[in-house]
């Protein structure tokens, strides 16, 4: 089969770069969707993301493993949330996902195989804060998403899964909440140690693998068993 061709949105992102490293060194030809990649897609532009999967398939001939890392975090609560912003989250959290599986699945069940991962959160089951409902919002519909692909594209050899990353140490994170809020996470954890973006990683890359064959329609919590469900 040769190597196999992974796709990453936001891999230009902590997590994102923190995926794509890893699945390179474990053999993949790697390519990135992200706002700040070469060239720039936007995930919130569903001609872009159109126009993008297209031409992965035109340079590489394939998909075989789907992460969709990138994810747009805008905050908002019910009284506050606008309408515009909410629907630009969705887009890039939700619908970009669903357009570039529609892009690639057709190759995967083609060849009998294909992974397909989403990077929700742990804040689906425990969210912290009124004020992230559009962003919770979306990761919960990805969690629904890949289950209900995951009975759709099963007989095809197409695994989807999900891994909810907790509060993990990335610069945006370091620089939106105070360090004292990272110290008080990490003693509510049953696992005491501050997460990183390798944690998802080494995560991501063992779904992607044949080891995870036996695995679909499940999410994975990294986050040092903060949320037990």
């Amino acid at each position: 089969m040769g190597r196999r061709v992974a796709v990453v949105t936001g891999g230009d992102g902590a997590i994102g770069g923190a995926i794509a490293a890893e699945l390179t060194d474990r053999g993949h030809a790697v390519v990135s969707l992200d706002l700040a990649g070469e060239p720039p897609v936007d995930l919130g532009n569903a001609s872009q993301v159109r126009t993008a999967a297209a031409e992965v398939l035109a340079e590489h001939g394939r998909c075989d493993v789907l992460v969709h890392a990138a994810a747009a975090f805008d905050k908002a609560d019910l009284a506050s949330v606008d309408l515009d912003d909410w629907r630009r989250v969705q887009a890039v959290n939700v619908e970009s996902a669903l357009l570039l599986a529609q892009a690639f699945v057709p190759g995967m069940a083609e060849r009998g195989f294909g992974r397909i991962i989403f990077i929700v959160s742990d804040t689906v089951w425990s969210p912290p804060a009124g004020d992230m409902l559009p962003y919770v919002t979306s990761k919960g519909a990805l969690i629904a998403l890949a289950r209900t692909l995951a009975v759709a594209l099963g007989a095809d050899g197409i695994a989807v899964t999900c891994v909810a990353p907790g509060l993990t140490s990335t610069p945006a994170a370091r620089a939106g909440m105070p360090a004292a809020h990272f110290e008080d996470v990490r003693r509510r954890q049953a696992l005491p140690r501050t997460l990183v973006p390798g944690d998802v990683a080494t995560t991501v890359a063992f779904l992607a693998s044949d080891h995870a064959a036996a695995l679909t329609g499940q999410t994975l919590c990294v986050d040092g068993g903060l949320v037990f469900r």
